[in-house]
């Protein structure tokens, strides 16, 4: 009995664990460009060096120095490295040199090296739900101290006094700045969780599936993106069966998003009403006048109906929600509907019916980046099946049809999908991440984006 109860409690939980739609992929490259650019863009050093000199309210002066000042400070050189499962550990290496008037009277200098050491851990805060990065264990090691004292008199003095004066400014000089950089990195995630419209049809929100996880070589961020309709409706994303992964071919310290085939069509079905189209033109592009007399010559009950050619007014309903599906190096958008044509009276004279045919069709997708939205152009790929649901011209073989449908569709309909399709898919908004650089891969149920840095 108790391993029945274990199969049923495993069933339970693999049926309520919702698979993630989206997976971004941190790699060493966008971490290295981001740490750098916070500590640059922040001047944090700089800052830091200015208030060091400032007196400050309950803060003690150091024994043995007063009009303490720091200048020359070196532009830092920053090495990260991921720790699985704790974070990144960043070593700031830099210089600066110290001034003062010392205990004996003269005007000192102090020139040290030094490195800055934390661990800056990958959170998911709380209250926003936002990732941040946390540091902790921060240190100050001296890599080398120089100075003008005369080491000659009472060197034990000096040193005890060098070692006292920097252990007890560096760390109070050097920590805030790590914290400081984080918290310009952090900023740049705020806009995470917001929710992007998707033309006047939804929304799609990046919530985080879970905490961040960090290997040796990258931070991943799960999403379960949220996708609503205008209403407030949200459209759950379809179980895949088999949760999304990355690709093994990309290189080492490299960053990725995947994108799920189930959650772009999710996202499609945003889109599903806009996909209707009536088409009331006689000519258009190649195709032959779109009137009862052209398509007396593929079935002639609509010729007898009607002797004297009149003009066809088509309409098309989506109705089964799009789907995207994927395999390597090739994606398609599969729609469900139906296609029906009337034949145009009189004026004020109702359209009169004359059949309506059940289509299932797909069509090849091209994937793009244009001002940091996915975009999608189409083509026709293949006509699946084409059912006869009513006739009022009586029976008649509809796959006399198959052709003809076809040439509509290619030359009326996918040009009014691509026209819906440019409102563009949103992407997550993190670190001005620049997606209109990444190269694009389709993969087995998965559109990889291979993100770059400019």
């Amino acid at each position: 009995m108790l391993w029945i109860l274990c199969l049923a409690l495993c069933g339970l939980l693999t049926c309520t664990r919702a698979d993630p739609g989206a997976l971004l992929r941190l790699g060493m490259d966008i971490m290295n460009h981001e740490v750098q650019s916070a500590m640059e863009e922040s001047h944090i050093l700089e800052k830091m060096a200015a208030e060091a000199g400032k007196k400050h309210p309950g803060v003690k002066p150091i024994k043995g120095i007063t009009n303490m000042k720091v200048k020359d400070v070196k532009l830092p050189v920053i090495t990260l490295s991921f720790i699985p499962g704790g974070g990144i550990f960043q070593c700031v290496s830099t210089g600066m040199t110290i001034t003062g008037k010392s205990f004996i009277g003269k005007n000192m200098e102090i020139i040290v090296v030094l490195n800055i050491t934390a661990t800056n851990r990958f959170l998911q805060d709380e209250e926003t739900g936002l990732p941040k990065f946390k540091s902790e264990g921060c240190e100050v090691i001296l890599v080398s101290v120089k100075t003008n004292l005369p080491s000659n008199m009472m060197p034990n003095v000096i040193n005890k006094f060098l070692d006292s004066t920097l252990h007890k400014v560096l760390p109070g000089l050097m920590c805030p700045a790590i914290d400081a950089v984080l918290v310009y990195v952090n900023r740049k995630w705020a806009n995470l969780n917001t929710p992007i419209p998707v033309g006047q049809m939804g929304s799609v929100k990046y919530v985080l599936t879970s905490v961040p996880t960090t290997t040796g070589s990258y931070i991943q961020v799960d999403f379960s993106p949220l996708v609503q309709q205008q209403e407030g409706n949200t459209i759950e994303l379809a179980d895949a069966g088999v949760a999304p992964g990355f690709p093994k071919d990309y290189a080492e310290g490299s960053s990725q998003l995947l994108l799920s085939a189930a959650f772009l069509t999710a996202e499609l079905a945003l889109l599903q009403k806009s996909f209707n189209l009536n088409v009331h033109d006689t000519m258009i592009g190649e195709l032959p006048p779109q009137t009862t007399g052209t398509l007396a010559g593929f079935i002639p009950e609509v010729g007898e109906a009607y002797p004297k050619p009149k003009p066809l007014v088509t309409q098309i309903r989506i109705n089964k929600p799009p789907k995207v599906s994927m395999k390597s190096g090739k994606s398609l958008l599969h729609l469900h509907g139906t296609l029906e044509m009337f034949a145009v009276r009189r004026r004020g004279k109702a359209p009169v019916p004359l059949f309506l045919l059940e289509a299932h069709f797909n069509l090849k997708i091209q994937y793009s980046v244009h001002e940091n939205r996915l975009q999608m152009a189409t083509s026709l790929h293949r006509l699946l099946s084409l059912s006869r649901r009513s006739s009022s011209i009586g029976a008649f073989d509809e796959k006399e049809l198959t052709g003809f449908i076809t040439d509509f569709l290619q030359e009326a309909y996918i040009p009014a999908v691509n026209d819906v399709l440019q409102v563009g898919l949103p992407l997550p908004d993190f670190l001005d991440m620049n997606y209109n650089l990444a190269e694009l891969d389709v993969e087995e149920n998965t559109l990889v984006l291979d993100l770059k840095l400019d």
